[in-house]
This record gives C-alpha cells, sequence and structure tokens, in this order.
C-alpha cells in the first residue's frame, strides 16, 4: 500500500530558465527504502520541501497517508519526520534541550517526551554528551542529533536529505546502519543522496532525478535491465591531453553504446567489456596512447545514470 503519492508535480521559481521540479510522478509504499538519486540542482531538496509542507508547489498533487500535503498540513506534519540537509540545531543549546525543543513544538506531552529524549540519546549513543552544548560536538554527532529530532514522535515516513553530506567515513557508516535498523522495524523512507553507492545498498526503489525531471523509477534490476544491463569501462590514460583523440577512435566500435570523459578517465557503456577492451587497447597502440590504469564493472547505478542522462552523475 502506498504512504506517498506524487502526481504531476511542479515547482517553478520566478525568473528560473527551468522548472525545479517538472511534473514528476511516483509512489513509495510502506515499509520501503525510496531514493532520490541525482547531482546537486536535480530537484531532490525541492521535492523533499513540497512533501513536507515546507514549501508549496506551482501545480500537482502530493498525498502521504491519504492526506493532501497543501491542504491537510497538520495532518501530514504528525505523520512524517524531517532530517533536512542543512542542521536544524541550536549551537548554544544541549543535545538534551535541543530535543526537548522540538518534541514541545510537536506537541508531545512531557511525560511522553522525555523517556523519548532518553530513547533518542541512547539509539545514537549521544547519552554521556546529553548536557553538553551541541557547538562542542563532532559533525558526525550533530548529524545523529539531527536524525534523533527527525525520530520524535514515532513518525511513520522520515524524509532524509543528503544526511551524509561533509562528515567522516565512520559516521557515514553508523548513518547507513541505522537507517538500514529503523527501516527493518518498520518505518518508511525517503532518501535523497547524490552518493550511487548509498541508493544501491540502501534502497528498495530507485527513483532518477536530473534537471528537475524523474527518469527513471524502480528496483536496481528493474533499472539495469531498462537501459540493456550494460557493463562500464573505464581507462586512465598516461596523458590527459589525449583524451577526445582516443574517444573519436573509439566511439565508432561495434558494441560500443556510449562514449563519455569525467575529469582523466574515459568511461565507455558497453555490451562485453571483455570484448570491447582488445579492440580499444589497439586503437590506443595506434595512436600512440599509453593507458595508466583499466577498470571493468558490472552494470551498476553508474551505468544507468550514464545511460540515461549522458552524462556523470559528478559532471
Amino acid at each position: 500500500m502506498a504512504i506517498v503519492e506524487v502526481t504531476d508535480l511542479v515547482k517553478c521559481y520566478n525568473g528560473a530558465e527551468f522548472n525545479a521540479v517538472n511534473g514528476i510522478e511516483f509512489e513509495i509504499n510502506e515499509g520501503e527504502v525510496f531514493s532520490l538519486l541525482g547531482p546537486n540542482g536535480a530537484g531532490k531538496t525541492t521535492t523533499i520541501s513540497i512533501l513536507n509542507t515546507l514549501i508549496g508547489a506551482s501545480s500537482g498533487t502530493a498525498r502521504i497517508g491519504g492526506f493532501d500535503v497543501e491542504k491537510d498540513q497538520m495532518a501530514v506534519r504528525r505523520i512524517i519526520g524531517v532530517v533536512p540537509q542543512e542542521l536544524a540545531l541550536y549551537d548554544d543549546l544541549s543535545g538534551e534541550e535541543n530535543l526537548r525543543f522540538w518534541g514541545e513544538m510537536q506537541g508531545i506531552a512531557p511525560t511522553a517526551l522525555k523517556a523519548e529524549i532518553q530513547e533518542k540519546l541512547a539509539l545514537m549513543e549521544l547519552e554521556d554528551r546529553a548536557r553538553d552544548r551541541v557547538k562542542t560536538y563532532s559533525g558526525g554527532m550533530k548529524r545523529r542529533l539531527n536524525l534523533a529530532v527527525g525520530l520524535l514522535g514515532s513518525p511513520k515516513l522520515i524524509m532524509l536529505d543528503e544526511p551524509t553530506v561533509a562528515i567522516d567515513p565512520q559516521s557515514r557508516r553508523y548513518i547507513l546502519d541505522w537507517v538500514k535498523k529503523i527501516n527493518g522495524q518498520g518505518t518508511t523512507i525517503l532518501y535523497t543522496t547524490h552518493y550511487m553507492e548509498e541508493a544501491q545498498e540502501l534502497s528498495h526503489r530507485i527513483g532518477i532525478m536530473d534537471h528537475g525531471n524523474l527518469i527513471a523509477v524502480g528496483t536496481l534490476d528493474e533499472l539495469t535491465r531498462l537501459v540493456g544491463g550494460t557493463e562500464t569501462l573505464k581507462l586512465k590514460l598516461a596523458q590527459e591531453l589525449d583524451q577526445e583523440q582516443l574517444i573519436s577512435a573509439i566511439s565508432g566500435l561495434s558494441g560500443v553504446s556510449q562514449v563519455t570523459s569525467q575529469q582523466d578517465e574515459i568511461i565507455l557503456n558497453v555490451e562485453v567489456a571483455t570484448e570491447i577492451l582488445p579492440k580499444v587497447l589497439n586503437k590506443a597502440a595506434d595512436l600512440n596512447i599509453g593507458i595508466r590504469t583499466i577498470d571493468i564493472q558490472e552494470p551498476n547505478l553508474e551505468a544507468v545514470f550514464l545511460a540515461l542522462t549522458g552524462r556523470a552523475l559528478r559532471d
């Protein structure tokens, strides 16, 4: 059963050349992790901001738990938790005081809130720092406290907007494991990210966004089948200046569906990498171009994104 239903959602800003969100449609089923994957500026944060009632849509509809996000805002807010990309914390308050403030804002009864605060601090392993001012926390600790705020009130749906940006690897691992843990307890999660490995690890289904458009939605298997399940062949050249010459030489090879470049790499979408590689090496040898490293990747989200958008996710 769908807990989120989005239909022909549009958001345009005055003076903008393109719609920030351009007629997107998707559903999120109860109990799943649904990820919106795309680069900065793809429209992910705008989509979440509409769904959490922070901003209004220009047109289209969105319903959460059967409630319209425009007409039934208070009902929607009672069943969602939001973890924004920018930390929603007060540095001069302690961790415990931040949780109390946001809990009171939600109208949680004092006795219930006291128990929730202790529970959330323990869940995030912050009990020993509960009374310290947030300004003394590390970046990872602040992210964990931000997650705890989003969990107040035991929401049915949690929206996490780029929760692992600019944190250390250990804290990132903690957050990813936390997402899997709470989802395993039955909480539905809407997760936005520009890290393909996160979407690949966490998601039941993935929506790929670019320039405000939702290009494709499905499981990883469904998405790779959608683009033919191509493999990815990555080449790093000894001299970056040789990229354009080699790209021109290999673009017409049979079995090569797409050739792009990213920094010092040439990236090929191919049918069978082991069959194409000797032909590529021959072309490089004919042009006296040195290849420093070769990497073959089976179908993954990077290949899907390349095939669907014609560019690498980090472009």
